[in-house]
């Protein structure tokens, strides 16, 4: 009995979805996901094929989410929410770019982390 490979669950007719938008100096990653939780589509810099320093830049993470809304349209998807974590320049031109694309953005959140107390310091140097 040969082994049937099973097609690819397609999603279609979504609302609404969450760009989780994780971006660091070194790269930019985004992640599509249903209200649920469920991973639709996600993408990075070097997906595209961008290598080195050239992956955290604004101009890489515009690529992504070019791509990504692309995807998204042809989902049904009209609404995002915008989750933004970490320091990088790829923040702002994610948000510019789904917007440009033709999507609307009703929430943008900054996740984040940032410590309350920190890590305990190192010892004291003695001389």
């Amino acid at each position: 009995m040969a082994y049937k490979k099973s097609k690819k669950r397609q999603l279609k007719n979504i609302d609404t979805v969450i760009a989780h938008v994780s971006s660091t100096f070194n790269n930019t990653i985004v992640s599509i996901t249903t209200t649920d939780g469920d991973v639709l589509l996600r993408g990075s810099a070097g997906q595209l094929g961008f290598k080195g320093a050239r992956k955290g830049t604004p101009f890489a993470a515009t690529q992504i989410a070019n791509n990504l809304a692309k995807d998204m349209q042809a989902m049904g998807v009209r609404l995002v929410e915008v989750n933004l974590r970490g320091p990088g320049s790829g923040r702002d031109s994610v948000v510019r770019a789904l917007q440009s694309s033709g999507l609307t953005v009703t929430v943008l959140r900054d996740v984040t982390p940032l410590p309350h107390n920190g890590c305990r310091p190192p010892k004291k140097r003695r001389v």
